[in-house]
């Protein structure tokens, strides 16, 4: 049987560790594939550079649409990124009646709607385990291997950036600034972070997870996002002290009145194992009624790692070639004609625990002020913790953490407390998740 040939598109990091992979693997690939899956062309700018990294017999070329226009290219590796060219020629691709595999969240993210339905139009597979969370298969767990659950929510820590972070502020105690220098300087964070540390990473994997999941079309445009550049190492302190690690969490749920799309810093309790997950690591809990909590845990980024998902989806391409589309797995878990049109609730509606620190003037009935505005608001204490003042301060800082309580509610509430003649400033509120059920 005649080898697959593959075009490459980008052959930077993760295009680099994929010809590494594949070359390095050969015979075991094509032992789990039923043939050899063959590296046969690769466009990139850099062409030197290409060639040495892909090596001999591959044809390389600066331009990528004669890769995706080439009559022995079976399938396209989009490793471009963004969402110019790299569309057109995904687009094209398909167009051309070739599969594509792709790490390219963003894409998938924006216009995989518009991906897809071409893809099925065309009868071809966009394959991208390599788009979310690196070398985790959580694409194929939530795709295949949970499809006789109804799944009820996801909570992932899914950029290794933002925990990397997190990670080094809670351990040495440190300021975010001085972090993210740190950071950049082991190459864990761009020069420009924000993609990274204000949660847009996040949130374009999580929509990828969700839209799969539920059943749902990818909708990014309706995620709400929350980064972790304005956390304190103080509120880290403290909730360490009550018990809990903060975590950015992509965290979406099913509701009776939609779905909760959300990226933001979380409260975790530390017992929870996600709540150890450190370093630039990522992992991924996701709900099945049936099969109860999972968890999936690796590296989410890297030449190699990233490289096994895309190597990964090479071979499930393979295997499926010849095989009648209608009989394969749909992109997004469920049946085309059978996704949901259950809407994304806005941050406004949705319920969860709260961590409240607010900073009050040190004498009697402030406290009191407080929890009438928080009763008044339907919004119950479950804990509640109160620093000593500094030497010759008269300001003290109050950390409360809430039962469940729906947004709105508590941004009321938070209002009502700020107004006080006794609250200092504005008040810090972070979301809290249990994960137990």
């Amino acid at each position: 049987m005649k080898p697959i040939k593959v075009g490459l598109l980008g052959i930077g990091t993760v295009g680099g560790g994929t010809a590494t992979v594949l070359k390095r693997n050969a015979q075991e690939i094509s032992r789990r594939a039923g043939r050899e899956i063959q590296l046969a062309m690769v466009a990139d700018l850099n062409v030197d550079r290409a060639r040495q990294i892909a090596g001999e017999g591959v044809t390389v070329t600066a331009d990528g649409n004669e890769v995706v226009n080439h009559p022995d290219i079976d399938i396209v590796v989009e490793l471009i990124g963004g969402t110019g060219i790299a569309k057109q020629l995904v687009l094209k691709a398909i167009e051309n009646g070739k599969h594509v595999v792709t790490a390219n969240k963003k894409l998938l993210a924006e216009y995989g709607n518009e991906i897809f339905a071409k893809a099925q139009d065309k009868g071809v597979i966009v394959a991208f385990e390599a788009a979310v969370a690196g070398g985790i298969p959580i694409i194929k767990a939530l795709r295949e291997g949970l499809t006789a659950n109804r799944i009820e929510w996801i909570a992932g820590i899914i950029n290794g950036t933002s925990n990397f972070i997190l990670t080094e502020m809670r351990e040495k105690g440190s300021d975010f600034a001085d972090v993210l220098k740190e950071a950049q300087r082991l190459g864990y964070a761009e020069a420009d972070p924000t993609f990274d540390i204000e949660g847009h990473d996040a949130a374009h994997k999580l929509t990828l997870m969700s839209a799969i999941a539920f059943g749902i079309p990818v909708q990014f445009d309706k995620a709400y996002l929350e980064g972790i550049s304005r956390l304190t190492s103080a509120d880290i302190t403290y909730a360490e002290e009550l018990g809990y690690r903060i975590k950015l969490l992509g965290i979406t749920k099913r509701k009776a009145s939609g779905i909760e799309l959300r990226v933001h810093p979380t409260l975790i309790p530390e017992k929870r194992l996600i709540a150890n997950v450190n370093g630039v690591m990522n992992a991924v809990l996701a709900k099945g009624d049936a099969v109860g909590q999972t968890m999936y845990y690796g590296a989410g980024a890297g030449a190699e790692p990233t490289a096994s998902a895309v190597v990964a989806d090479l071979v499930d391409i393979t295997r499926l070639h010849t095989a009648d589309p209608e009989h394969r797995v749909p992109h997004l878990a469920f049946q085309p004609n059978q996704l949901s049109d259950l809407p994304i609730l806005p941050i406004d509606e949705i319920e969860t625990c709260y961590y409240l620190r607010l900073s009050a003037e040190d004498k009697p009935g402030v406290l009191a002020d407080v929890t009438r505005i928080l009763a008044d608001a339907d919004i119950s204490i479950d804990a509640m913790m109160q620093k000593e003042p500094a030497e010759g301060q008269t300001l003290v800082d109050v950390i409360i953490l809430t039962h469940l309580a729906v947004e709105k509610d508590v941004n009321a509430a938070i209002a009502g407390i700020e107004a006080l003649p006794t609250i200092n400033g504005k008040v810090t509120r972070i979301r809290l998740e249990t994960l137990d059920k």
